[in-house]
């Protein structure tokens, strides 16, 4: 099993639209994917199924087993450990670990563990992996060969413990001063998080208590396109498109390259895709990806070929995608 996380320092880069619609492409091509949806605010959740099924999974009598909040309740409460969580069919190939909004209430205990794993305390050893094994336990009656981990525009301690699991981390990137401004954040604190973990791997006191490496690796970023007026892309928008690749090598790989070098020539740019425009809310009315919509769905006359021309980017992208992560390993 492979454990990819998508993430970014900055919200609305199109992060979960895109771990969406990968997974989508991932299912086709005869992988099984587990979707984890470790963000708080829950919206790759909503994006997968109806607000009815959400409302089933947070009440009182499905709680226990049915998001990832109701997995870790036991540790929150100090009654237990992690309880193996349910796991939502999407497609054949395709499942989706809930999310929760009442993660956040988890967020204080996992901030007070880390500090004590560094005494050796089996307690907070268990608390700050929880995260991490509950997703890896979802995997595993899965059945999953891929994890794609959705998480929080943030670099607080629910995403530090969910990223324990990640292997590799993709991060989607959009061409503005704020965009650039979350990778100067999100460089560093990958490579301290790293470290700090493996740092507190070497002090686990539980032989039995399975850790996972932390290595997130950074594999590249995806450039998500604004809206363009006329085919044609904005002066601002080239201006930071251009100040991309050395600033993702610089803070993510610790590497100088020149600053001349273009997201066309870098490998580090697994790809360019478009705007969505009206076909993502298309996409979410109708509850599937934007390369599966139909007449039906409203994808009719020019809409009907952006969703050709769209899917075949994905698709593209996946393969991209699935060769680096491989490669990686």
């Amino acid at each position: 099993m492979k454990a990819l996380a998508f993430f970014h320092n900055k919200g609305g880069v199109g992060k979960t639209s895109l771990l969406y619609h990968l997974g989508w492409a991932f299912a086709d091509a005869g992988h099984r994917v587990l979707l984890a949806d470790l963000d708080p605010q829950s919206n790759l959740t909503a994006m997968c199924i109806a607000e009815e099924r959400v409302e089933e999974l947070w009440s009182e009598q499905d709680a226990a087993r049915a998001t990832i909040r109701g997995a870790v309740d036991p540790i929150v409460q100090g009654t237990g450990d992690i309880q193996i969580p349910h796991v939502e069919r999407l497609a054949p190939k395709l499942g989706l670990l809930p999310g929760d909004i009442r993660l956040t209430d988890f967020e204080q205990k996992l901030s007070d563990a880390w500090p004590r794993c560094m005494d050796a305390d089996p307690a907070a050893f268990r608390i700050a992996s929880s995260l991490s094994r509950v997703v890896a336990s979802a995997a595993e009656a899965w059945e999953a060969s891929f994890v794609f981990i959705d998480v929080g525009p943030n670099l607080g301690a629910i995403n530090r413990s969910a990223l324990i699991l990640a292997s590799d981390v993709l991060t989607p990137v959009g061409a503005d001063l704020f965009s650039i401004q979350g990778l100067k954040n999100l460089g560093p604190t990958l490579g301290r998080w790293r470290r700090e973990w493996q740092e507190r791997r070497e002090r686990n006191p539980i032989s039995d208590l399975p850790l996972a490496a932390g290595a997130m690796r950074p594999i590249g970023y995806v450039v998500m396109q604004p809206n363009q007026y006329g085919g044609e892309v904005t002066r601002a928008y080239a201006d930071w498109l251009g100040k991309i690749p050395s600033t993702y090598h610089g803070v993510m790989l610790g590497e100088v390259v020149p600053a001349t070098l273009s997201v066309t020539d870098d490998p580090y740019c697994l790809g360019v895709l478009r705007h969505y425009r009206s076909l993502m809310p298309m996409a979410q009315t109708a509850r599937k990806p934007i390369f599966k919509l139909t007449a039906a769905d409203g994808a009719i006359g020019a809409h009907a070929r952006a969703v050709q021309a769209i899917g075949g980017e994905l698709r593209r992208l996946s393969e991209v995608v699935r060769a680096r992560v491989e490669d990686a390993s």
